[in-house]
């Protein structure tokens, strides 16, 4: 029984990843608005409504891969050694993506992850259902943060703080990249925001959020 449950997740999960990879392709060659789902699912061989099963909205079919970060946050948190606070650990990690060129920094001048990102911001209906992915992250985020006794209120205002940081660094890297800059290129400015950033975040939060106990 085990087997045949992973054998059909694995199925699922091949899916999504073809109906994605398939919408993607459409849409970076003639545009998001001009491609109907239903052009996607005739691409990807298969029904609308089985479509429909894999994603709720057209918009979905692009976001799904934030879905995969959505709780990512929170397990930095969740997971930072005794004596960090929640902005520490979190600059940190920004820190040391932007090092590495991961693309959820924005700091990546991959020509498919340039062209991705060029696609969501300046897309309105993609980054209008950017917000539930948002929401979804604050509120994990505000989760393990009330894990340690903080308030629900201020785990909420922290959480939106932190994540907001963590989006606009993104966009601004993205600007970047897109005005011409390679990535190495943008690398120390980049580092600099981020630097200021969270310092800025540190000086309110750290006040309220408290450095992990032993």
């Amino acid at each position: 029984m085990e087997n045949t449950t992973g054998l059909r997740e694995s199925k699922k999960l091949r899916m999504r990843q073809h109906l994605a990879a398939t919408a993607l392709e459409l849409f970076l060659e003639r545009g998001f608005d001009a491609v109907a789902v239903a052009d996607v699912a005739a691409a990807a061989e298969v029904s609308k409504p089985t479509l429909f099963r894999y994603f709720p909205t057209k918009e979905d079919l692009v976001l799904d891969r934030f879905a995969d970060h959505q709780d990512e946050a929170a397990r930095i948190v969740g997971e930072r050694p005794a004596g960090q606070s929640p902005v520490a650990a979190l600059r940190t990690h920004f820190l040391a993506a932007l090092a590495e060129r991961d693309p959820i920094t924005g700091l990546c001048d991959h020509p498919d992850v340039v062209a991705y990102q060029r696609l969501l911001y300046t897309t309105a209906s993609l980054e209008t259902r950017l917000a539930h992915y948002t929401d979804r992250e604050v509120a994990l985020l505000a989760e393990a943060l009330e894990a340690e006794s903080i308030p629900p209120l201020p785990a909420r205002l922290a959480a939106r703080h932190l994540v907001t940081v963590r989006q606009e660094l993104g966009r601004e890297n993205w600007l970047r990249v897109e005005a011409g800059q390679s990535a190495d290129e943008a690398l120390p400015e980049a580092v600099a925001d981020a630097e200021q950033a969270f310092a800025m975040l540190a000086d309110g939060l750290d006040r309220t959020l408290p450095a992990r106990r032993s």
